[in-house]
């Protein structure tokens, strides 16, 4: 029964040194251990033989990849069940993908709640056709116990379980394919506040870190995973410019940020102030150290930054679950905030830029978001001036047809 591969890297001392070993269990579950190499922790290359923590995590990560692909790729399509298949995808998406740990939980849950229980582990997968998945489709419509959006992900997982199988010749065709769509209407909205009331809710946050934290996300965007990873070196007071070099999501490794490209964004006055404050404090403000860290300087847990909001926001009297997208305010909403405003002052694709989106339609949203105050005014001030345009070539026409 094949099930997920994973596996961790270890030191070990013996008489010559610490040494670097692998522990993993391959797709079967059977387990693997092996040393790797010596550790090298000085500066420079290491010679050859030795490793640093990142040539051992590297290491890993190849025999991971292997580990969840050697067992099944020499099965036939009329053997490799559907245990098998979702098993190796999954593999395939955490350590060849390196899809965030969040989203790879995701498509876990997916499995083990949905697919195996509905069309069963044992299941060769090529038996699977477009009729028996379109059907389980309507059924979970019609059922209405399930949101559009989850019933949405889990065809989506298996549109891709199917894809992966296809490319390994598992199977003929990906049913899935031909199975309609589950379409999601998104409702474009979401929670923003007044820069009155990120002001004074940052006044009312228990420590200096989390009052600048505040400030620093509502006035730049920066996504939490990015506030978690960003270093003092990233800061150029000078040129005003924060550059998001890393993420660190929820559970996951740092990394490049969610677009997988680097990226600049403005520093505003009122931000730069806040930063330079934390960089006066007395530890924890060389270069490479984190901005906003654990008192020994680690990265912060993620609920730390939110629920620090949500405190504030209390202490503040504003009622986060009041908002009325969604379940109310989130941190995420902070980075809400500074799109609404970024497009009223910066061009459109600038904002794009400094918000890391891919496509400008995302950006758009903040365009339709930001309230037209003025517009009824100005269109009642046309209005107004054509009817007095009109009113005065009527009273010309009037006197010239008395003459």
């Amino acid at each position: 029964m094949a099930t997920r591969v994973t596996g961790h890297v270890y030191v070990a001392s013996r008489k010559r040194g610490d040494v670097f070993y692998a522990k993993w269990r391959d797709i079967t579950g059977k387990q693997h251990q092996r040393a790797l190499g010596p550790v090298w922790t000085s500066r420079g290359r290491p010679p050859a033989g030795s490793l640093t923590q990142k040539m051992a995590d590297d290491t890993l990560r190849e025999i991971l990849v292997d580990a969840g692909r050697a067992p099944v790729d020499d099965m036939g399509r009329d053997v490799v069940t559907l245990k098998a298949a979702t098993s190796a995808w999954l593999n395939a998406v955490e350590h060849e993908e390196q899809r965030e740990a969040t989203t790879v939980k995701d498509y876990e849950s997916i499995i083990r709640i949905y697919l195996l229980p509905e069309f069963g582990a044992d299941t060769v997968i090529g038996t699977l056709d477009e009729a028996r998945i379109d059907a389980w489709r309507v059924n979970l419509l019609e059922e209405g116990r399930l949101s559009r959006r989850t019933i949405q992900k889990v065809m989506t997982a298996l549109h891709s379980v199917f894809a992966y199988a296809l490319r390994k010749r598992w199977v003929s065709r990906n049913p899935v394919a031909g199975v309609r769509k589950v379409k999601v209407q998104a409702s474009g909205d979401f929670n923003v506040l007044t820069t009155e009331q990120v002001f004074a809710i940052s006044r009312k946050a228990e420590v200096e870190q989390m009052a600048a934290a505040i400030i620093v996300a509502a006035f730049t965007g920066l996504r939490l995973g990015e506030m978690r990873a960003l270093r003092w070196q990233d800061v150029n007071f000078m040129n005003a410019t924060i550059h998001v070099r890393r993420n660190l999501p929820h559970g996951g490794v740092e990394k490049a940020p969610k677009s997988g490209k680097v990226r600049s964004v403005p520093l505003i006055d009122q931000a730069a102030t806040e930063l330079d404050g934390l960089s006066r404090r007395d530890l924890f403000t060389n270069a490479d150290d984190r901005v906003f860290c654990t008192k020994v300087g680690g990265p912060l847990p993620p609920h730390v930054l939110p629920h620090a909001l949500y405190a504030a926001m209390e202490a503040a009297q504003i009622d986060r679950a009041a908002f009325p997208a969604k379940d109310g305010f989130t941190w995420h909403d902070l980075r809400h905030t500074f799109g609404t405003l970024a497009v009223q002052v910066w061009p459109l694709a600038d904002v794009q830029a400094y918000m890391g989106h891919a496509q400008v339609q995302t950006t758009m949203i903040y365009v339709h978001h930001v309230p037209k105050v003025d517009a009824a005014a100005k269109l009642a001030a046309l209005v107004a001036g054509d009817q007095e345009t009109m009113s005065r070539t009527m009273s010309r026409n009037t006197q010239i047809g008395g003459n």
